[in-house]
């Protein structure tokens, strides 16, 4: 019944014609000619409706070719847009490209001026990876969409292009495209910027770079540009970071803000993180999500003061939020933070409670290793590892999982033997896991295992030469063992490439450099790791060369700053009694 009142609705027929009562004699034979020609048309209208109805009766009962046939064959004697929308759709939903591309062309050539036919032809001949055949319809979006609507056309081309496997096809089909509009003030910003994603999907990363500064020329405070800024930072293109200056400087989109905050943290620049973010909570006191980012970038720089305060200011807002899933999540955060706060002032009975409000049923590993970690530091192995074993686990990953946690808490009890063991079982139950081997490298060293933690590096460097973590890893222990100091150094060179301004790959640098007998360059790399990420190991490092320079009041100031921040820190303890210091 559905079906029949579609149809009717597209095939209404005219009102017959009436004669008035004081019509001349002509008007009959006119009235006959016009009741013969709309006899005709009414006939011709029947059986379209006739066709339609048989086509969709067709697709419904499961044989889509014969429903789209008939479509397409109406929407041609009919040229009604609506029939050959309906006939393309049809192709689609029966995963038919090639069809739906035919009735979209159709669509095109019958009704040129059309957007939607010439979107569809567009769409279609992207999902069938005809990209250069793609060119024509894209341009012919460009022109012909409205400029109120022209900007949101161009910001949503590279999802178009997404799936496109050529992408430096795709890339230079979408500049010529927009070549005449990447000159253009209203469209120059936004036409610079898809080009750079164009580029940077296609791996040119030095052109994506020119085409954000392009963008950047044509309009500073363009919020594309400045999303695309921060994907290139994502992607370690700190050349871009500059660009974001006079964006920011302006009045940004909190998104924005919020997006170059994670960046900065993520790099270790927890002073300048925390700035935006305070922006962004001064700017907007509502903003739950920015208040509980600010309170964790506050602990991970040590202040853990400005942390519970910054917290409680969201703990207030937060009971305001209606239920939702992200607010769910956003409870488990806060209760971890508060947990962690707890762990740092030595409260370790109201850290434990807090984490077990994070995970009551205890199902998250994650969650339920924290807190056997809190189980250890009171000198409860036994419970710990009770608690890490009898978690579930329903395939070999899961269970490897169980075994490195378990390894995990085995290390922090300093028992390095049984850690090994249960990291190695990991290994075996996921030989291809990088972080399981990774972790498997460093038991190996702490065990004095120089030649296996070596070889397991140069495995999982084998498999991924930029990784970061193994680099420096590698490197670091070179360096910490005196062994192959230069090529120690440009193992951690490169891993710095890797991941710039990162501050335990730069903790690393300023060590080899010590080692390699340049105290002032190490003096200055182990500051700007320590201000950039107060950690203890870091300290020990700082205070190590400071004491061996002779600036014994300032090694015993980064010591005790280690100190506040973990005071059974092994490295750190055991240079200590290395150089005979009591704090």
């Amino acid at each position: 019944m559905l079906v029949a009142a579609a149809a009717l609705a597209i095939f209404t027929a005219p009102a017959w014609a009436t004669v008035p009562a004081d019509a001349g004699p002509g008007a009959s034979k006119a009235l006959r000619a016009a009741e013969k020609t709309e006899a005709v048309s009414a006939a011709s209208t029947a059986e379209l409706f006739y066709e339609v109805l048989v086509g969709e009766l067709a697709v419904g009962g499961g044989d889509p070719g014969q429903g789209y046939s008939l479509m397409l064959d109406a929407a041609r004697r009919s040229h009604s847009s609506e029939l050959y929308r309906r006939a393309t759709e049809i192709a689609l939903q029966s995963r038919s490209a090639p069809s739906a591309l035919a009735a979209a062309q159709a669509w095109r050539q019958a009704d040129p001026e059309s957007r939607d036919a010439n979107r569809f032809v567009l769409r279609i001949l992207v999902a069938l990876n005809r990209i250069q055949d793609s060119s024509e319809p894209l341009a012919r979006e460009l022109a012909n969409a409205p400029d109120g609507s022209k900007i949101a056309v161009i910001n949503a081309i590279p999802l178009l292009y997404a799936h496109a496997s050529d992408k430096e096809l795709a890339a230079r089909v979408v500049e010529a495209a927009l070549a005449e509009l990447q000159d253009q003030p209203a469209t120059g910003a936004n036409a610079w910027t898809t080009t750079g994603r164009m580029r940077l999907a296609a791996g040119d990363r030095p052109g994506a770079l020119v085409a954000a500064r392009l963008a950047h020329k044509m309009d500073p405070t363009n919020d594309a540009m400045a999303a695309f800024v921060l994907q290139l930072l994502d992607e370690k293109v700190t050349e871009a970071e500059p660009l974001l200056k006079p964006y920011l400087d302006e009045h940004p989109l909190a998104e924005v803000r919020l997006g170059y905050a994670r960046y900065l943290s993520e790099t270790g620049q927890y002073d300048k993180a925390l700035a935006q973010m305070r922006t962004v909570t001064s700017e907007q006191p509502d903003n739950a999500q920015a208040w509980l980012l600010q309170s964790t970038l506050e602990l991970q720089a040590g202040q853990v003061d400005a942390a519970e305060k910054t917290l409680n200011h969201f703990a207030e807002l937060y009971q305001q939020l209606p239920a939702s899933e992200q607010v769910q999540a956003q409870t488990r955060q806060m209760y971890l933070l508060r947990s962690e706060i707890a762990q740092s002032r030595g409260d370790l009975k109201q850290a434990e409670h807090w984490l077990s409000l994070t995970d009551e049923d205890g199902t998250h590993l994650n969650v339920q290793t924290r807190r056997a970690l809190l189980l250890v530091r009171q000198g409860r192995l036994g419970e710990a590892l009770a608690l890490v074993r009898n978690m579930p686990a329903a395939d070999d990953r899961q269970a490897a999982d169980k075994l490195q946690s378990e390894a995990i808490v085995l290390r922090e009890a300093g028992q390095i033997d049984r850690a090994y063991e249960a990291q190695s079982h990991a290994v075996q139950l996921q030989p291809d896991n990088d972080d399981y081997l990774y972790d498997k490298a460093l038991l190996a060293e702490r065990l004095g295992r120089l030649d296996e933690m070596e070889s397991e590096l140069r495995s999982i460097l084998a498999r991924n030469p930029k990784n970061p973590q193994a680099l420096n890893a590698l490197g670091f222990s070179l360096a910490d063992h005196g062994l192959r100091l230069e090529e120690a150094k440009s193992l951690i060179e490169q891993a710095l490439e890797l991941s710039p301004g990162d501050p335990f790959i730069t903790d690393s640098l300023g060590w080899v450099e010590y080692r390699l007998g340049n105290p002032k360059r190490a003096l200055a790399l182990l500051r700007e790791a320590m201000r950039k990420q107060p950690d203890p190991e870091i300290a020990a490092h700082l205070g190590e060369v400071l004491w061996k320079q002779g600036e014994h009041a300032s090694a015993r100031d980064a010591w005790r700053a280690g100190l506040r921040l973990k005071r059974d820190n092994a490295t750190l303890n055991n240079t200590l009694r290395r150089f005979g210091v009591r704090l």
